[in-house]
């Protein structure tokens, strides 16, 4: 396999070439620091609050897209043949503000600044994309941006104005995307990328083939798609996590297939670019996709990644054991398909050797007479980590209830079903009392933990909530909770 020892990519208007980069480096210090581009923030160091909100352009399938990435924890290596927009990059007419910064002076968006720039680089993502925004839709959109002194009221008010301030098809983006498209089409050679920073090393395989090879070669690499936690190993716990190897450049990785049967995903397919497939099939799921961090982070984070790493608490594992999942491991040219809740064995083990990734995901499509649920608890209603996830996929036929999968998130070492609560559905009448019963075995199933985000006996009594919860939302809105046919 050729491969070449420099990262390339473009920054605003300049061509970028990188010799010596380190696995840590990150896309915020670049900017900062090797650049002096002071105008991204950085303020909670984890992709939380949006002050260090840049654009990236990627090319996918030969189509250009922009999407709002955290830079304090996207790392600068995964950027090879990408364009990076920051605030500094943004320019009206004749000189004048873009549409977003005038909106924001207009409607007095900005009091302190410090978070300005990166409400106002998310703003412009949603303007690119849909320059009509509804109320919901720019509050989606802002959910990765806090702001502790302004108020969300002016924001909103400015994200309604943009436009009577001038079009996307006058920006310098849109103006510029036929160049760019090329210039990144160039970009991309088709070559294994190895470069190094001293002892730090990083490789961006050219292929999936090429990532099963690489990994052989080096199988205690530390594998990054989105960064959205191992930036976290590096920003909050100053890891030392070379060698790794890069996979969101990988379009192999990044394609979704909806067939008679199933939703298939690459292990690299992202956040919001799975939602519409989930809620297609999975209505439920399209308001519980939207919790699921910021935007920043939905168009960082994968699925395969959500998964991989094995937390307890992920969002993803509990939706996807509930629906009967599947994923396919690969090491080399072999693979492996196994249901993905007999992936997770114990806190921190999982069913994957060294030299082995997470290639796929396979969600059934739904099944006849099926109703299914999830539900999010946590302290902050957007951009939080579950203190509970849960998710239903119950069989009702004839009135009686056939087959069950019931699954919960932080409440045990590994995500889980609870197998006595399922147990105890099976055979029984589709009722409120049944479901009641039923949670009444959770504790047989799970024997939770205390910490900070929640206590044993909250979680326990939460999730039994959930039961009742999940008959009475069944009762309301048929077009979000519906009896599949």
């Amino acid at each position: 396999m050729t491969s070449r020892s420099e990262i390339r990519f473009v920054l605003n208007d300049r061509d970028v070439t990188l010799d010596a980069v380190g696995a840590s480096d990150t896309l915020l210090d670049f900017l900062r620091i090797d650049r002096r581009l002071t105008g991204t923030k950085e303020g909670c160091a984890e992709g939380d609050c949006g002050a260090c909100t840049v654009l990236v352009g990627r090319l996918q399938d030969g189509v250009l897209r922009y999407e709002p990435v955290n830079a304090c924890i996207r790392l600068t290596a995964s950027l090879d043949a990408c364009h990076v927009v920051s605030i500094e990059y943004l320019s009206g007419t004749n000189g004048k503000l873009h549409p977003v910064q005038q909106a924001m002076v207009d409607h007095h968006g900005s009091q302190c600044g410090f978070c300005t720039p990166g409400f106002v680089m998310s703003l412009y993502a949603l303007w690119m994309g849909n320059p009509e925004p509804t109320e919901t839709e720019i509050e989606t959109a802002l959910q990765g941006n806090l702001c502790r002194c302004t108020g969300y009221e002016p924001i909103i008010k400015a994200a309604k104005a943009v436009t009577t301030h001038g079009g996307p098809a006058d920006d310098a983006l849109t103006r510029e995307r036929a160049t760019m498209t090329a210039k990144l089409t160039q970009l991309r050679d088709g070559r294994r990328v190895d470069v190094s920073s001293g002892s730090s090393r990083c490789i961006l395989p050219a292929s999936v083939d090429d990532l099963a090879e690489v990994l052989l070669e080096t199988p205690d690499a530390t594998i990054v798609a989105g960064a959205t936690d191992v930036g976290l190993w590096v920003t909050k716990f100053l890891r030392d996590i070379s060698p790794v190897v890069f996979l969101s450049h990988l379009d192999e990785l990044r394609q979704l297939d909806v067939t008679e049967d199933a939703i298939n995903f690459g292990a690299g397919v992202s956040y919001t670019d799975s939602r519409a497939a989930m809620s297609d099939d999975y209505p439920h799921l399209a308001a519980f996709w939207d919790r699921i961090a910021g935007w920043q982070i939905r168009s960082m984070g994968s699925i395969g990644g959500n998964i991989a790493n094995g937390s307890p608490i992920g969002d993803t594992p509990p939706v996807l054991i509930a629906l009967g999942a599947s994923i396919t491991l690969r090491k080399g040219t072999a693979r492996r398909a196994i249901p993905i809740e007999d992936f997770f064995i114990d806190y921190g083990k999982q069913d994957i050797s060294k030299g082995e990734f997470l290639e796929s995901i396979s969600v059934p499509r739904p099944a006849k007479n099926t109703i299914h649920a999830a539900y999010k608890i946590s302290k902050r209603r957007d951009e939080d980590i579950s203190s509970v996830c849960a998710a239903f996929n119950v069989t009702v036929e004839d009135g009686t209830i056939t087959a069950a999968r019931i699954a919960f998130g932080g409440m045990a070492a590994t995500p889980k079903r609870a197998a006595h609560a399922e147990a105890a559905l099976v055979g029984a009448a589709w009722s409120e009392a049944a479901l009641i019963a039923a949670a009444a075995q959770l504790g047989e199933d799970f024997t939770p933990l205390s910490d900070w985000r929640a206590s044993s006996d909250y979680r326990l009594q939460v999730s039994k909530n959930l039961f009742r919860k999940f008959w009475l939302d069944q009762q309301g809105d048929a077009t979000t909770n519906r009896l599949s046919a």
